[in-house]
């Protein structure tokens, strides 16, 4: 068993350790690992995947506070910590960056309370909240997050879990809250390039999980950035959003499409 997880919920996988053991790391349970190799074995691409998008999280955030010049971030479904996570790649480049982060397993919580640690210049918090709460995860976010100021609001793989009806309305809840000059960062799964594996995939996941989610092609996607301006190079594979230049060609697609869109 990995180290200082709590022993509720070891029998019941849960997309947060899943996530965390296809990047590499170490907190999860067997039934983890279990469910997460079994879902590599009908789409082998998974992996691939979940580090494009770790990727894509780091580079999106480096321009938000970097030539965007946001000091404010709402990530919503952050997962366990890992590498470059929001707050890390923000007070690299804005020391007085203010990220609130937002989950409802307490594995997650518990390493958060941990490891997501703030400059003496910033402020970093996390909320026990759930997506489909939207209202309690604002409340919660006001307490350390100025909404008169611009919020980058990133939602990052989390969105699938919710059927379509109601994931419109919680994410037309959280953009509503934003002030113009805000942003919203978000990616999840398509079947655009390997339709039977990404199917495939969702059907074990729903299978194992009590955290059922779906696929969305890219136009269902692009949905959700409604009402707000799509900067290029618009909603992409997340391994070719503004990629660092590596070569003539660009990097391999992954069936994780994603965006940065700014509020006008």
């Amino acid at each position: 068993m990995p180290h200082d997880l709590p022993p509720q919920g070891s029998t019941v996988p849960h997309s947060a350790r899943i996530w965390n053991y296809w990047l590499g790391g170490k907190d999860c349970y067997e039934i983890d690992q279990r469910v997460g190799d079994e879902i590599r074995r009908v789409n082998p691409e998974i992996v691939q995947v979940a580090r494009a998008q770790r990727a894509f999280l780091s580079r999106a955030v480096t321009h938000l506070a970097g030539e965007a010049g946001v000091r404010q971030f709402l990530d919503v479904g952050t997962g366990l910590p890992t590498l470059d996570n929001t707050h890390d790649v923000a007070q690299r480049l804005a020391p007085e960056a203010r990220i609130v982060y937002v989950d409802h397993d307490p594995v997650v919580l518990a390493h958060a309370a941990a490891l997501l640690t703030s400059t003496a210049e910033g402020a970093t918090d996390y909320l026990d909240a759930d997506l489909r709460d939207p209202d309690t995860i604002l409340e919660g976010a006001a307490k350390t997050l100025d909404f008169s100021r611009p919020v980058a609001l990133m939602l990052l793989g989390i969105v699938a879990h919710l059927p379509d009806a109601r994931a419109h309305a919680v994410v037309e809840r959280l953009k509503s809250a934003l002030p113009a000059g805000s942003y919203l960062v978000l990616c999840d799964s398509t079947e655009e390039y390997s339709p039977a594996a990404m199917r495939a995939m969702v059907e074990e996941w729903n299978r194992t999980s009590d955290n059922p989610r779906v696929n969305r092609s890219p136009e269902q996607l692009g949905a959700f950035f409604s009402g707000f301006e799509v900067l290029e190079p618009g909603l992409v594979p997340v391994s070719r959003w503004r990629p660092a230049p590596e070569g003539a060609q660009p990097p391999p697609a992954v069936s994780s499409f994603g965006g940065v869109a700014r509020k006008p």
